[in-house]
């Protein structure tokens, strides 16, 4: 019985953190529309408006150094609901941010929840994974890139007929809503194993010697270098350089998250019929392809295939990289994740 409550629990700890997942990439997808606005609201040059994203990723990264030693601490259960809980709130601060000073401490706490976030929720799916002794990884980014495919198909037409603040309070209520409910079933995590030769726990400035883990983390950082460019400038590159309305150019990362999504649920499948290795590298080619094609497209509906077709490159890249870096010999599985999910987001 003790095991059948084991179980059940996990299958709903799977929908829980799934469901992180999903609130997670909503709020992602949703700032992608915010950003033109941004740019007119505050009557900013594009350089400023490239440090304000550039905060964004500064804060990701800054909260990702320690949310590994938070969690060791903690649990990925409970520091998943201080981050969830409160980034939720993020997009609206960055909404209500009068000037750009406001403006660079909002995008710098948003992008660190954001990325506190997805550290802990990565941790949490692991576990998960063990206790179900199942894969669940790649559905569980299909389930983000469909939160992004939600937030940005509707931001931008949002925004259009009700103003940025309104679709801002909508998508914190939805995200707090989601969040709120989910935590409440997420399995905690098994006992940390104890400390092996060539890993020291708790200290803050201790560094894998393995360096295959850096590798995979390189691997990681030009991959979401890829997918942060699409999210951060493709709208703004539809509106200003082909000349689109804002609704149709919130339209290229709901394209390409849409797509990234479909590919992720069947990414475990298609892993174990051709192998991490051999899929890794066909969809860099593919993502690399459509890359190219969306800089030199000449129109707009051309330019959001091409993004569509980059996210299907993409989509399970970062899966695949993550699983790597929280299977490398010599070294806890949160450690491996810590480096990889950093390195990654430092793009």
């Amino acid at each position: 019985m003790d095991t059948l409550n084991r179980m059940q629990a996990a299958i709903r700890g799977r929908w829980a953190v799934a469901a992180i997942f999903l609130a997670n990439g909503f709020l992602t997808g949703a700032w992608a529309p915010q950003i033109p606005v941004v740019l007119t609201r505050l009557d900013i040059s594009k350089f400023t408006l490239g440090l304000l994203i550039l905060l964004f990723g500064a804060g990701a990264v800054t909260a990702m150094t320690w949310c590994g030693h938070l969690i060791s601490r903690h649990g990925s259960r409970t520091v998943l609901r201080w981050f969830g809980l409160v980034g939720s709130f993020g997009l609206l601060v960055v909404a209500l941010a009068p000037n750009v000073p406001l403006a660079a401490i909002a995008m710098f706490i948003f992008g660190g929840s954001i990325g506190g976030m997805d550290v802990a929720m990565n941790a949490n799916a692991v576990t998960v994974e063990r206790r179900l002794s199942r894969a669940i990884m790649s559905s569980s980014h299909g389930f983000w890139s469909l939160g992004g495919f939600a937030g940005g198909a509707l931001g931008g037409l949002a925004i259009q007929n009700y103003g940025h603040l309104a679709h801002a309070a909508v998508v914190t209520a939805l995200a707090f809503a989601i969040i709120a409910v989910a935590v409440r079933y997420l399995i905690a995590d098994a006992a940390p194993p104890q400390a092996s030769s060539g890993v020291t726990r708790h200290r803050k400035f201790a560094l894998p010697g393995n360096p295959l883990v850096y590798l995979v983390g390189l691997m990681a950082l030009l991959t979401m270098i890829s997918e942060g460019a699409v999210l951060d400038w493709a709208a703004l590159y539809l509106q200003q350089e082909l000349g689109t309305d804002l609704a149709v150019a919130g339209l290229a990362y709901a394209a390409f998250s849409g797509v990234m999504a479909v590919m992720r649920f069947v990414g475990d499948g298609v892993r174990n019929r051709f192998g991490a290795v051999t899929t890794l590298r066909v969809s860099a080619l593919v993502a690399a392809a459509g890359m190219l094609v969306a800089g030199l497209a000449p129109s707009p509906w051309l330019a959001i295939s091409a993004f569509a077709f980059c996210g299907f490159g993409i989509a399970n890249m970062v899966p695949i990289l993550f699983s790597a870096g929280g299977n490398q010999e010599g070294m806890s599985s949160g450690t491996g994740m810590s480096v990889v999910t950093t390195m990654g987001y430092s793009g």
